[in-house]
């Protein structure tokens, strides 16, 4: 899931935005645009000839920036608050769906939203605006759940030294800042160096995609994508780092009838007829010029695939690499 460095000037780009209208091309009928965000695909879409596009979005902030243009499109733009694993609730017989996976920019830079650790804020992180806090699970996780919650969301291989520094400071107080958040985390690591990200950069993902259940609604969002597709229609899936990537690339591979071999010398595996075909099963990344217009776009990758008119089956989480808490937890 992306963070995204951005300054109050820098304007939304959506990312890997060319090739995915030449990956999807000709663009026509009914889209979904599950991270509806400042508009950006959903306003590329339809200008590339879609009849409607679905614009869905957990955020209510969203649709108030949202409201000086989206009437412009009339009946042909329409907006649902809502999450990904429900989409197929908003959208059906579908000719396409596009997930960007992460938090964006205009969440980042609102320091009261509490998703960055370079401005002091309310420790929150709720995309939605509603339910469970980090500042809830910071203060009230048992120290190896929220060990296990660094680790396996941020991948962050001091989580046990840092779990152990959360604890000991919650007990003479909670922690309800970014910024307290962000100094414990950074007692506990070497300084950076230049170049390199803010210590705290994994500890705030980590606590992020638990708030927001990110793994869980990605793997939700690629099921109801299957079940809200019609035969042709077309998944494009957007991620920023390997977790998800993986998650999504193992998602195409399962579904489109590439799953592992087994034993030579065992029985024959007779596969199941796939959900989806795939033009190429190489992720598809910036290239200069838009590395050069949007530096954001670095680390994304896009995967695309098309819907056959096999029905939609069970998905085996695990296999897609989904990371998963010991106690269940917060992706339960």
């Amino acid at each position: 899931m992306r963070v995204v460095d951005t300054t109050d000037q820098a304007p939304h780009i959506p990312v890997l935005l060319r090739p995915l209208l030449t990956a999807v091309a000709p663009v026509r009928g009914v889209w979904l645009d599950g991270t509806f965000g400042a508009g950006g695909y959903s306003r590329a879409l339809l200008e590339a000839g879609a009849d409607k596009v679905i614009g869905v979005d957990r955020d209510p902030l969203a649709f108030q920036m949202a409201a000086s243009w989206a009437g412009d499109w009339g009946a042909r733009l329409e907006l649902v608050q809502g999450v990904f694993s429900q989409l197929d609730d908003y959208g059906q017989d579908l000719d396409g769906v596009v997930l960007d996976i992460g938090v964006s920019s205009m969440q980042i830079d609102q320091a009261e939203r509490g998703f960055s650790f370079m401005k002091d804020g309310p420790l929150d992180m709720r995309m939605s605006q509603e339910g469970r806090s980090a500042a809830d699970i910071v203060n009230t996780a048992d120290e190896e759940e929220l060990a296990d919650i660094l680790y396996h969301y941020g991948e962050e291989r001091a989580s046990r030294r840092i779990a152990r520094a959360i604890a000991r400071a919650r007990a003479e107080a909670p922690i309800t800042t970014t910024l307290r958040l962000a100094e414990l985390v950074e007692g506990c690591l070497p300084r950076a160096k230049p170049g390199q990200s803010h210590p705290a950069t994994r500890s705030f993902q980590a606590l992020r995609i638990a708030v927001n259940d990110e793994y869980g609604e990605l793997v939700g969002g690629l099921e109801a994508a299957e079940r809200a597709l019609r035969p042709g229609g077309q998944l494009a899936v957007v991620t920023f780092h390997s977790v998800e990537d993986r998650i999504v690339k193992r998602f195409f591979t399962d579904r489109s009838g590439g799953g592992g071999r087994g034993s030579r010398h065992g029985p024959d595996i007779v596969k199941a007829a796939p959900q989806f075909t795939q033009a190429s099963r190489k992720a598809i990344g910036p290239d200069d010029q838009e590395l050069a217009e949007n530096p954001r776009a670095r680390s994304a990758k896009l995967r695309v695939g098309q819907r056959t008119d096999v029905p939609a089956g069970p998905v085996d989480r695990r296999a897609l690499g989904m990371p998963q808490l010991k106690k269940g937890g917060h992706n339960a």
